[in-house]
């Protein structure tokens, strides 16, 4: 296949330019123009290059690229040993963030609310169908404790909880990744219970003055689902090889 067309192919599934992004969707390193084997990984890390050298890949498919708006523009350091290897070894760059995350059946979110059996019912953001944030219904509500233990077996970590009442969670949110300042917007929405990757202190306030109870299950782990659908999807629509690669991240 050749670059071009996957390229074509993959922006024609995702609609990356239908998102405001903060990092270029698309091929953001050049290499070879036939593709066959694809890497996929949730960041494009050294780890993740160094395996794609060691498979032969000829391309790298991540949801975390580079070139992020607001970071340093030189290649200096890491990021010239990164794009160095990818040079040196002639293997295409392709990112997807936003679009990757939005997708409403390989996406990141939709593949969490699927593994923990959640339907999803609509954006988080009234009005808007980019919402990256998504609700949805448990058909049988479920306990907190409950609901961590489905977490965990979905994701092979334990999330931290911050309960924000002692009733069961019926109504739920998800925006994987960073963004745990949703709980606002989750509680606007009268919904019990919200999650996302990451936590900040001031989210241990509002889970419990505003009566969401609040999971924190890890930015790379929850976001693993969405480069992997994508790999399958490439394998079966394509015909392509592919390779996932779990580089382990506690964060």
């Amino acid at each position: 296949m050749k670059r071009v067309e996957l390229i074509d192919a993959l922006d024609q599934l995702l609609t990356p330019w239908k998102f405001k992004d903060y990092a270029p969707n698309g091929l953001q390193v050049e290499g070879r123009d036939e593709v066959s084997h694809v890497v996929t990984a949730v960041t494009a890390g050294q780890e993740a290059i160094n395996a794609a050298i060691e498979l032969g890949a000829d391309t790298l498919l991540v949801h975390h690229g580079y070139f992020w708006k607001g970071e340093n523009p030189v290649i200096t350091g890491m990021k010239r040993q990164r794009i160095k290897a990818l040079l040196d070894n002639n293997i295409n760059l392709i990112g997807y963030h936003l679009p990757l995350d939005a997708h409403p059946t390989l996406g990141n979110n939709a593949r969490l609310a699927q593994a923990l059996g959640l339907t999803l019912c609509g954006p988080m953001e009234q009005g808007n169908e980019l919402s990256v944030p998504v609700w949805g219904r448990f058909e049988t509500p479920v306990s907190e404790t409950e609901l961590c233990q489905r977490i965990e077996r979905a994701l092979g970590r334990t999330p931290l909880c911050i309960s924000g009442h002692d009733r069961k969670i019926a109504t739920f949110g998800i925006c994987t990744g960073g963004a745990p300042d949703y709980i606002d917007l989750a509680a606007s929405l009268n919904l019990d219970g919200y999650l996302s990757g990451e936590v900040a202190e001031r989210t241990y306030y509002s889970a419990k003055e505003q009566g969401v109870s609040y999971f924190a299950a890890g930015h790379h782990a929850t976001e693993r689902g969405g480069v992997q659908a994508l790999g399958q999807y490439l394998t079966e629509h394509h015909g392509l090889k592919v390779t996932f690669v779990d580089c382990d991240n506690p964060v």
